[in-house]
């Protein structure tokens, strides 16, 4: 198992994309990754947008960036309302500033954003965050999936193995 004691937490809040959040979640646990659903502390359950629910094991404002090798945060409409917590942008922005590995799809970009951490960087999503991105800093590019720097991309649920795959790579450490 390549992720065999690697620390991933992992972001939650209502409307995210189902998808996007569970088929990496249980990616990253299938290669022995333990994963931490961080929420928002508002509550301990959350509603995916297909009505699939997940429930939190910690708040993001006692998760300690120091504590995991990644951050990951998923998509749907989930970003919008986890960038409004200083927890959650304080958790990313650190990760980053760190050199952990953050993994960002679909419309987790906007998260990334708030965190002010895309300056001069590449990154792609849901083409709904495209302006987003590119008025943020960063350089879009229209790919499935890739790396830049400690950054994993993925566009959207369609790209998820690519995602996958690149997110895998990354925290295992294989360039």
């Amino acid at each position: 198992m390549r992720l065999s004691g690697k620390r991933v937490a992992y972001l939650v809040e209502d409307g995210f994309e189902d998808l996007e959040f569970w088929v990496p979640l249980m990616r990253l646990q299938e290669e022995g990754a333990q994963v931490t659903i961080v929420g928002t502390g508002r509550t301990s359950i959350f509603r995916g947008k297909h009505c699939l629910e997940a429930k939190s094991d910690l708040s993001s404002e006692f998760a300690k960036p120091e504590d995991y090798d990644a951050v990951v945060v998923p998509g749907g409409w989930a970003p919008d309302k986890l960038r409004r917590y200083p927890g959650v942008l304080k958790l990313v922005r650190s990760a980053y500033e760190q050199g952990k590995i953050i993994g960002s799809i679909c419309h987790a970009g906007l998260v990334l954003i708030s965190a002010g951490i895309l300056k001069g960087k590449k990154a792609t999503g849901s083409l709904g965050i495209k302006d987003d991105l590119i008025n943020a800093g960063a350089e879009w590019v229209d790919e499935a999936a890739f790396r830049d720097g400690n950054i994993v991309w993925g566009r959207v649920v369609e790209d998820i193995p690519a995602f996958c795959r690149e997110l895998v790579k990354a925290i295992a450490g294989d360039e």
